[in-house]
């Protein structure tokens, strides 16, 4: 099908329709999953889907509708109901489509030998993490091994001339195993996700990695109420991520719903803090050569050493805020409107290795898995159930678990002082190993 041609025309038919502004959004694509438990093949599912979605401005009114069945007479229908949906919704003289028609270019987004692959050595990839996982005697059961993959292509159209498309792919597998020990379990698991097949890690080093994070953490003890250094693994990146990505949301931010809402070119960090969200990276997971709405993507700092440097905006909410579009609209697919969203949003690496943080550490915890919620993006307050490593001058000395953390974000972001060396680009939401000086911990 001639998808780029119906995305044109179907502009038209909007227009024609009585929409003063109209977007088309298409997309066409292939799933895969692969789900394996104790050897056994439990699922196999592939689809093909494909689906549109109609955003139509009516004197500043605006409306959304959306349909996955391409006939004329469906077609119809749905550019009908959004034409009709906006005489209902209130007029906003912000309600604007972009009109630059300039599109990135980003190598690696897609990868043709992904569906060449036969599904028996995708099976086989996944029966064997599984098995060589469950190969150490301390791991007793498995909790599934699963293999996934997608392919698509993404066209968009609107009434201010832009017409784009791309193509991208991307696979993944990995495994979850539980270790016992009398009446203790503990789960543990790993995974890695590409654009490419040929870029998956080998399974060995995915099922030692999951087997490693079961085991390691049985006998665990209980440490006092405290304040001590924390390090955070990059596996918790989130937990500090999160709540900065919720507060740079351009949206919230002219809410006042975030804590950065007045810090704008202000110190909010430590000089050891750098995060970026790059749209332009090459093979990047969460990549494209436009947004969710056609702007172009963009490598951008938004901390940089410490000092707070730009929010996330897509069109209609960089237009309230009297600035351009950052390039961050999102979509989850073509049933949704766009949001603000990050590409790939990640710490800069430092210059000190995690063993190194950990050796300069005399006591403190080495955060491997946190509850809760992690930062609260509108005031900064931080909390959560925690559990890692108790360190002793300057070596892991035992497991943790039951812990609680809790802090102010501003006092914590500004008490990083050492950044490590190990950040994993392959990831699309990362950070490298770094240091809290001291935190707040819960314990006994």
């Amino acid at each position: 099908m001639d998808y780029k041609g119906l995305a044109e025309e179907l502009v038209k038919k909007c227009m024609n329709k009585g929409a003063d502004q109209a977007e088309v959004y298409i997309e066409s694509g292939r799933n895969l999953r692969i789900r394996v438990r104790n050897g056994d093949i439990e699922t196999v599912q592939e689809a093909a889907t494909h689906g549109v979605g109609f955003r139509v401005f009516v004197k500043g009114k605006m409306a959304f509708s959306s349909c996955n069945d391409f006939t004329n007479q469906a077609l119809e229908n749905a550019v009908e109901s959004a034409v009709r949906f906006a005489s209902n919704t209130t007029p906003d003289e912000n309600n604007v489509l972009p009109d630059d028609k300039g599109i990135t270019k980003i190598e690696g987004l897609y990868d043709p030998q992904i569906s060449q692959v036969a599904m028996e050595r995708k099976i086989e990839l996944a029966k064997k993490v599984e098995k060589l996982a469950m190969k150490d005697s301390r791991i007793t059961k498995s909790s599934g091994a699963s293999y996934s993959e997608g392919e698509g292509e993404v066209f968009l159209a609107n009434s201010n001339g832009l017409l784009k498309s791309y193509k991208e792919s991307g696979c993944g597998f990995g495994v979850s195993v539980v270790a016992e020990k009398g009446e203790q379990k503990s789960t543990g698991g790993e995974s890695c996700s590409r654009r490419f097949f040929s870029d998956l890690k080998p399974p060995e080093e995915i099922a030692a990695k999951a087997a490693k994070d079961a085991y390691e953490m049985l006998d665990p003890q209980m440490v006092n109420t405290q304040k001590t250094s924390v390090i955070f693994d990059p596996d918790v990146a989130r937990a500090i991520l999160g709540g900065i990505l919720a507060a740079v949301n351009g949206e919230r931010v002219l809410q006042g719903a975030s804590f950065l809402r007045d810090k704008l070119d202000q110190k909010i960090a430590s000089e050891l803090l750098t995060i970026i969200d790059d749209g332009t990276r090459p093979k990047g997971m969460r990549s494209k050569p436009f947004d969710g709405e056609g702007v172009p993507t963009q490598k951008r700092t938004i901390v940089d050493k410490g000092v707070l440097k730009g929010f996330l905006y897509n069109t209609i909410a960089a237009k309230r805020a009297r600035v351009k579009s950052t390039g961050n609209a999102s979509r989850g697919g073509f049933t949704s409107v766009p949001g603000i969203g990050a590409h790939n949003f990640f710490m800069a690496a430092g210059n000190s290795s995690p063993e190194e943080i950990i050796k300069a550490t005399k006591v403190g915890l080495l955060l491997r898995s946190v509850t809760g919620y992690g930062i609260n993006p509108v005031n900064g307050n931080f909390s959560g159930g925690a559990s890692g490593f108790w360190i002793q001058n300057g070596k892991i000395a035992f497991p943790v678990k039951g812990l609680t953390v809790a802090g102010n974000a501003f006092d914590m972001l500004n008490a990083i002082d050492m950044v490590g060396n190990d950040l994993d680009m392959n990831r699309s939401f990362t950070a490298p190993t770094f240091r809290i000086k001291l935190l707040q911990i819960g314990g006994k």
